[in-house]
């Protein structure tokens, strides 16, 4: 599976926030308006190895893969001494499509797994030891994994309940350990803290306009995420996860065990969450991506505890059946998935397609380059900031491409070779109708249509983008954070949404998947 998955990053071209996070790698900025830096320096760290390739951007994620079904396995055998229990710990990550294959497509979410886990894993330890020291390093990862995405932070219910709900939480109270733990990830959460200080705290403006947006009801917004959870982790998998995580749940605070509190805490409060968010937001597919490794450990701990419990054997073998269907139903279907990719030519989604979506930009670059050869133009504008990562993915340096507006997105980025932009001519690349947008009353460049381009993706237009050659103006790096230009959109998760739709009909009405945020004030 881990060679699939190697396969398959060399494959697939770059999705769009895959391209978005590598320009990241290649900045020195401290952190980032959308997210921490942790997934940038894992991009860095695999094109060092591999170069700017797919391979080199997304070989982090397999990584990450190995070293959570390492600390998965020794987690579960720390607490069953079970060699199957190990092997379903293992299993399940390979069988879910969250993870058997999207962990070899970069995201924050993937970068902060790994250090999750490894948190989870302190904690076990600190549960069987009693030594205070396994605090610091659950901070330590806790700050890691902060580190890579704010989302980390819902796992604070867990922590607090492991040590507040058992008998032992006076001896933890009274002790240094758990608040040097909070000391040390706050020391290593300080590029975040530092650099949102010196931006009016844009991030957190950022992430906080996602986390309270409401839209009103939407049955399906609801179903989307319902049947995300049924697709990315499993069809069979993810009743059996919750069937184990509820009665983990039960035994842990029954008995106040602290790891069955711990395990089980970490994966139904954010699910619960993002379930009653869902109701009037789009949940975007990666978000509760960071939850599922932890219910995998605990599913397979919860099979060992049931067989020294007074259940039936009935009961047991069916549990145990469930379980293996889940595995191998789920491996199948990860390898089905995989061939479609890969190596069938067909396209059975349409433009719903999650991957044909955002494929097909070689195609628009080779008719940016034509109309840059033909103009003698020598920089690229966009109006999004996906088209801007294809392009700069594409071009690889040998052109500046610059998003003129949302430039909020871009805070403490290098220049990106303003000596070839001011007094030159300019190619402008957007879909359409982004071209008819009112943003450009506030641009004052002399616009020259030259065409357009289609991106196909298996022979199916995926979208269309205009071609115009822009004169007479240079773009502005800062403008004012009241600008046009320097305000930034809220996405919800719009690839996301057509792969619920295909997994699971919606019943209901929704809304808009795209917001505009006021700007950072």
């Amino acid at each position: 599976m881990t060679l699939l998955r190697i396969v398959y990053a060399s494959a697939i071209e770059l999705r769009t926030d895959e391209a978005y996070y590598w320009t990241w790698s290649k900045e020195g900025a401290l952190s980032f308006l959308d997210h921490p830096p942790g997934i940038a320096w894992l991009i860095r760290l695999g094109t060092a190895i591999f170069g700017d390739t797919p391979l080199g951007v997304r070989f982090g994620g397999i990584v990450a893969m190995l070293l959570t079904q390492l600390l998965l396995a020794d987690m579960v055998r720390r607490l069953t001494h079970d060699v199957r229990a190990i092997a379903l710990a293992v299993l399940m990550p390979e069988a879910a499509l969250y993870y058997g294959l999207l962990m070899a497509k970069v995201a924050p979410d993937v970068a902060m797994i790994p250090f999750a886990v490894a948190m989870m894993w302190s904690l076990v330890r600190l549960s069987q030891s009693g030594d205070g020291r396994w605090w610091l390093a659950a901070g330590l990862f806790a700050g890691l994994s902060m580190l890579s995405k704010f989302t980390a932070i819902m796992f604070a219910p867990a922590v607090a309940a492991f040590l507040l709900v058992p008998d032992w939480r006076w001896r933890w109270l009274r002790s240094p350990y758990p608040y040097l733990a909070v000391l040390v990830a706050t020391l290593v959460f300080s590029p975040v803290l530092i650099w949102n200080v010196q931006h009016d705290w844009a991030s957190f403006r950022f992430q906080g306009v996602r986390a309270t947006a409401s839209y009103g009801i939407s049955l399906r917004t609801l179903g989307d995420y319902i049947g995300l959870q049924f697709g990315l982790v499993g069809f069979v998998m993810l009743p059996v996860v919750l069937t184990g995580l509820v009665l983990t749940a039960w035994r842990g605070y029954r008995t106040r065990e602290p790891v069955a509190i711990l395990l089980s805490t970490a994966v139904l409060v954010p699910f619960l969450y993002f379930l009653a968010k869902s109701t009037t937001l789009r949940v975007g597919d990666t978000w509760p991506m960071f939850m599922w490794p932890v219910g995998f450990a605990a599913a397979a701990v919860n099979l060992v505890a049931m067989m020294k419990e007074d259940w039936s054997a009935r009961m047991l073998r069916s549990s145990l059946f469930w379980a293996r269907t889940a595995i191998v139903s789920g491996i199948a279907f990860v390898v089905i998935v995989f061939l479609y990719y890969v190596a069938a030519p067909w396209n059975l989604l349409g433009r719903i397609d999650p991957i044909g979506a955002e494929a097909g930009y070689e195609q628009v670059a080779a008719r940016a380059q034509a109309a840059l050869d033909e103009t003698g133009a020598t920089w690229i504008a966009t109006t999004d900031y996906r088209t801007y990562a294809m392009m700069r993915w594409l071009f690889r340096g040998r052109v500046p491409v610059i998003e003129i507006n949302e430039r909020g997105r871009f805070q403490g980025f290098a220049d990106p070779g303003m000596d070839r932009i001011k007094g030159h001519a300019g190619i402008y690349v957007g879909r359409e109708p982004d071209n008819r947008s009112p943003l450009w009353q506030n641009i004052p460049a002399k616009r020259e249509q030259l065409g357009q381009v289609e991106r196909r993706w298996r022979g199916l237009v995926m979208d269309t983008y205009a071609i115009e050659k822009l004169s007479g103006w240079t773009p502005e790096l800062s403008p004012p954070k009241d600008s046009p230009l320097f305000q930034w959109k809220v996405l919800a998760g719009e690839f996301s949404a057509k792969l619920a739709r295909f997994l699971l009909p919606s019943p209901g009405g929704g809304g808009s998947i795209a917001r505009s945020a006021s700007g950072v004030g």
